[in-house]
């Protein structure tokens, strides 16, 4: 996600707000490993996201936002490295004086869309109470994912396991092996898995005509 701020920015609070984020929630402070063979996570007692910070307030306006979107996209394309961490990685871009776009990317073992959404918010909340000097004002976490992954693994085992697997058994009896969709090539024989994006420029209008299309 990139985030752009204008006004004057507190630094200070920003990085702040991030330490913060990190103390609340032990998924980003959690790194992955392999243990015989098991995929097993690592919950660390301490953990810091270094803010990193790229000055573009140099160069010229068209040249500025070209810059922000090629960083932002290697940012993202950037891979981490999970026994390592942080899974979370914090940029700031600088604009000027009054303008930043900060670039938040986290890595999808730890986080989905609705995680995006709620770090979000949760950086707006307390970067705002920091720059007035208050404490956090969010409610402290009564339950963690990894309390939820304990739990999902304490009820699906047994009996419930074998329920559940009799059902969806039942369910996909005699569904195809393969899904069949009418193309352009046939199917190889052997399965290959090479793919392509085709990047589509459409008029405003078409994308209105569109949207409006879905909605209805």
């Amino acid at each position: 996600a990139a985030v752009r701020l204008r006004g004057v920015l507190d630094l200070s609070a920003l990085e702040r707000t991030f330490a913060e984020l990190v103390r609340r929630h032990e998924s980003l402070r959690t790194t992955l490993h392999s243990e015989h063979g098991q995929a097993t996570q690592l919950i660390h007692p301490d953990a810091s996201v270094t803010l990193a910070r790229v000055d573009l307030a140099s160069l010229p306006s068209d040249e500025r936002e070209a810059q922000v979107l090629r960083l932002a996209y290697e940012e993202a394309l950037r891979p981490f490295v999970l026994t390592q961490g942080p899974l979370l990685r914090t940029t700031l871009l600088r604009l000027s004086g009054d303008e930043h776009v900060l670039v938040l990317c986290m890595h999808h073992i730890v986080s989905d869309g609705w995680s995006m959404g709620v770090l979000v918010q949760e950086v707006a909340s307390l970067y705002a109470a920091f720059c007035q000097g208050l404490p956090s004002p969010l409610p402290t976490l009564p339950v963690q994912y990894a309390d939820y992954a304990l739990w999902q693994r304490q009820w699906l085992q047994g009996e419930e396991l074998e329920r559940q697997l009799s059902w969806w058994k039942q369910q996909l009896t005699g569904a195809p092996a393969h899904l069949e969709l009418p193309t352009d090539k046939p199917r190889p024989a052997v399965r290959q898995h090479h793919g392509a994006s085709v990047p589509v420029r459409v008029s405003a209008a078409t994308w209105d005509a569109l949207k409006a299309l879905a909605q209805r």
